[in-house]
């Protein structure tokens, strides 16, 4: 095992208990706190929208810390620089505590240097391996994973407890001190690391100068290029019905997506300036973001814990000491468990069966899980709203499901998308796995922003449901038909091989 993974997994396991030790109590705060002058009924759509709009900035924002880190600075540098941004947000936040105008600067830091980082570590633990202990990858990237709940579990037990005991500042501020030993740690690594200098900039093959002559060569690719940044513009022009950040996201999306599909039609025209390695480089590319776009239903589900859960979990039955936010201590610790066990019981087990796990079989079946999770937490909602007294224990096997699939999609991804990036590249595809996330939230958004249409909500009352047991099968519904769609993906997607030589 290389020396300098020690330094990156205590590096990540404090970093995380600093970001989820303010993400797990930011909603509760939000509701008690930050936007008491909003009225009571609109106060809990509003903290969601805050919450996701947070989310979204985070899962964007790798987009830039890839960016640079492949063109300019390396990922060594980047990390390190947008740490301290993020010790400075975590300050902001304990210090604003009341001030909306500077709460919401610290979660713009936070989101930056949060954000920035998360393509790069993840994609720096990969190049500390070549082809000679690669085989030695999954096993880190598991690991490195497993401390990322480590961190997260106890970040959800103490956060909340220590929000109601000591306050914002202190509950706030803890983070804060974990972020800034966070930083410490990887600097004090910093002459035993691989360096892998940043090429992109460089490169006249590089990915975004294989797309443009793609899209130059003709007229077809780019009508489809610019029908994209047509629907972004007028996407635009309804930012006020779901938000600036949203809005922004949305038309991002739109101009990736059919950018990327103009130029698909037209890719084989750039091999005489580029060649064809270059070109196959850029297919491997976009056939990978589909993949991702794949999985964006199951993050619209997954952050949903720390929102539509929690405020579940409010209307349910549970000791007077117990936080509704506490409970999403389970999904560290199950994940501690269900890490081990898949790879010391369940995957040899299915193998000795002759059931081939692969990485893809894995995050399908992932997708699904997250699915039937919410059918549960949906049928628990409806016996709520028909008056029943429910026990917050009810929330176990619905956790319990989304975990797994947690486990299923989110470990998985980590290696596979490090693995498929073509070696220049490693920081943007990275990022691109981390967008996923941010349109998954996006999709919330714009669940959360359709209710409150007169024509929605008289549907949704005429199927004699609430609105949040309605949205609750419809995003079990929306993931169930993504995971069937990934598996029929899936099943032509030509698999690399792409560590160091």
């Amino acid at each position: 095992m290389p020396p300098q993974i020690p330094y990156i997994i205590g590096n990540e396991g404090c970093e995380r208990f600093s970001f989820y030790g303010m993400r797990n109590i930011l909603t509760v705060f939000l509701m008690t706190s930050l936007l008491l002058s909003i009225p009571e009924p609109l106060r809990k759509g509003e903290a969601k929208d805050v919450f996701h709009t947070f989310v979204i900035g985070v899962y964007f924002f790798p987009l830039l810390g890839g960016w640079l880190a492949d063109r300019f600075f390396g990922k060594y540098n980047t990390i390190f620089w947008l740490s301290l941004l993020y010790c400075v947000g975590h300050a902001f936040l304990a210090v604003f505590e009341d001030n909306l105008k500077g709460f919401y600067a610290g979660l713009f830091l936070i989101a930056l240097g949060s954000g920035g980082i998360k393509p790069l570590v993840s994609s720096f633990v990969g190049d500390q391996f070549d082809q000679s202990n690669r085989s030695l990858a999954q096993k880190v990237f598991d690991g490195f994973y497993w401390i990322i709940n480590f961190g997260s579990f106890f970040a959800s037990l103490l956060m909340p407890i220590f929000l109601k005991e000591f306050g914002a500042s202190v509950a706030f501020g803890i983070p804060g001190v974990f972020m800034f030993i966070a930083t410490m740690i990887f600097w004090a690594g910093r002459k035993k690391y691989i360096h892998v200098k940043p090429t992109a900039h460089e490169d006249p093959n590089s990915f975004l100068k294989v797309v443009r002559t793609a899209l130059s060569q003709g007229a077809a690719g780019q009508g489809v290029a610019l029908a994209g940044v047509a629907l972004a513009i007028v996407g635009l022009c309804f930012y006020k019905d779901i938000g600036i950040v949203a809005a922004l996201c949305s038309a991002l999306v739109l101009v990736m997506g059919f950018g990327g599909a103009g130029a698909w039609m037209q890719l084989d025209r750039a091999v005489p300036k580029h060649g064809a390695a270059a070109v196959e480089a850029v297919r491997t590319v976009l056939r990978l973001l589909v993949l991702f776009a794949l999985v964006t239903p199951f993050w619209s589900l997954f952050d949903q814990k720390a929102s539509t859960w929690i405020l579940q979990a409010d209307q349910m039955a549970k000791p007077e000491w117990f936080q509704s936010s506490m409970m999403q201590a389970l999904n560290p610790a199950l994940v501690m468990i269900l890490i081990p066990f898949n790879n010391m019981v369940l995957y040899p087990m299915l193998n000795r069966m002759g059931l081939k796990i692969t990485a893809l079989r894995r995050m399908g079946a992932g997708i699904a899980f997250s699915g039937l999770a919410w059918v549960v937490v949906g049928g628990t909602q409806l016996w709520i709203d028909d008056g029943h007294s429910m026990s917050i224990l009810w929330q176990i096997a619905p956790y319990a499901l989304l975990t797994f699939g947690e486990v299923l999609v989110s470990a998985t991804g980590l290696e596979f998308a490090y693995s498929q990036a073509p070696l220049a590249m490693k920081g943007v595809i990275t990022s691109f796995w981390n967008l996923s996330v941010t349109i998954g939230n996006l999709w919330v958004l714009l669940a959360n922003s359709s209710v409150k249409g007169e024509a929605v909500t008289s549907y949704i009352k005429s199927t004699g449901t609430s609105v949040t047991a309605f949205q609750m099968f419809f995003f079990a519904g929306f993931a169930l038909v993504a995971a069937a769609l990934f598996g029929l993906y899936a099943r032509r997607y030509p698999m690399q091989d792409n560590y160091r030589k």
